[in-house]
């Protein structure tokens, strides 16, 4: 029984998921033919209330999109220092848009208004860059699955309104943050400029993510994609896998944070663990005492068939999912009490 915690990102189709892929209407979606594609896209719009979405190969696509929407080559964008977009999207804020980053020191991946609106480049200082955009992430991966108080989303609107900024959301885990803090999806469509949502990990797809914003934005969206290479023919198998993933494996996003916050109550028992990082959602972020090596702990974990992986910097990761099952998380957590590092 091989265990694979290194991201939710591993998931695989369901049966009742591929069964709802065989049997998906298509066309294509390149001249927006593909009747699933324009079904998904619709229903995720209108959980954000949003009026239009577009859907992508990737996330990291769907969000490079939405930088080359809101900026032009010389401006600077504004967003965490942990955020993806600037560590996991190979440098696509440069490369695609031209676009400099300003990166705040926020919490666990999380800034607050404050922070942006001393950040924003006077626009009449022209020996600096022109700021344009402030992006953040929910969940923030890096900072450890954390979700931020959507309240405080509201106050850096406030601030973008103020500053003539656009404001987009790196959605990669929302539906994680959703479940969390029972937010209304529909709230975030009047805070946002653009959302970008992804179907592939906790909801089990096996690709795909979507970018909402006004019917206007979207329709420039369709041509950037193009030039990135998004466009795609009978996608709707795919598209299919997402409908069944929201109609299906929403709610059920609440066990892998359940199962988080037991794995994380065992590890802070354990004598070999130095610090174990708040648990929202289904991320777990800890560190080993001063002296072990982690990279030792991981292949003692991989010898007893479970898989974890290391963000470096001396803090390992574990992320709950759906292949995760009860069977898998009992054995995990029976194998944290008794091993023994050193």
């Amino acid at each position: 029984m091989e265990i694979n915690l290194v991201s939710d990102t591993v998931t695989k189709p369901t049966e009742e998921m591929l069964r709802t892929m065989f049997h998906a209407k298509v066309g294509d979606d390149v001249y927006k033919q593909d009747p699933t594609v324009i079904e998904l896209e619709a229903k995720a719009a209108t959980m954000f209330g949003m009026e239009a979405a577009l859907f992508f190969p990737s996330g990291t696509m769907a969000n490079q999109t939405a930088i080359k929407l809101h900026t032009q080559p010389g401006e600077q964008l504004i967003t965490d220092k942990l955020a993806h977009i600037y560590h996991y999207e190979g440098g696509g804020v440069s490369f695609n848009s031209g676009v400099s980053c300003c990166l705040l020191d926020g919490n666990r991946g999380m800034i607050t208004a404050k922070q942006v609106a001393e950040a924003i480049n006077d626009p009449e200082f022209y020996h600096s860059p022109l700021t344009s955009l402030v992006t953040v992430e929910n969940t923030a991966m890096k900072g450890g699955g954390g979700c931020y108080d959507f309240e405080e989303f509201k106050r850096i609107k406030s601030v973008c309104d103020a500053n003539n900024l656009k404001f987009h959301l790196d959605g990669a885990r929302i539906w994680n943050a959703l479940v969390a803090t029972h937010d209304n999806p529909a709230e975030y469509g009047k805070v946002f400029d653009t959302i970008s949502v992804c179907l592939s990990k906790g909801l089990g797809a096996p690709i795909g993510s979507l970018l909402l914003s006004d019917a206007k934005t979207i329709h420039r969206a369709l041509r950037i994609r193009k030039m990135l290479g998004g466009g795609m023919r009978q996608v709707g198998y795919l598209a299919a896998a997402g409908i069944y993933a929201l109609d299906n494996n929403l709610q059920r996003l609440a066990d892998d944070h359940r199962r988080a916050k037991e794995l994380g109550a065992v590890l802070e028992k354990s004598s070999w663990i130095a610090k174990v990082e708040p648990i929202e959602t289904n991320i777990l972020i800890f560190s080993l005492k001063e002296g072990l090596n982690e990279n030792v702990f991981i292949e003692k974990l991989k010898e007893r068939n479970i898989h974890i992986s290391s963000l470096g910097h001396g803090k390992l990761r574990i992320v709950t999912h759906l292949d995760y099952r009860e069977v898998m998380h009992s054995y995990v957590l029976e194998t944290f009490e008794r091993i023994v590092v050193k």
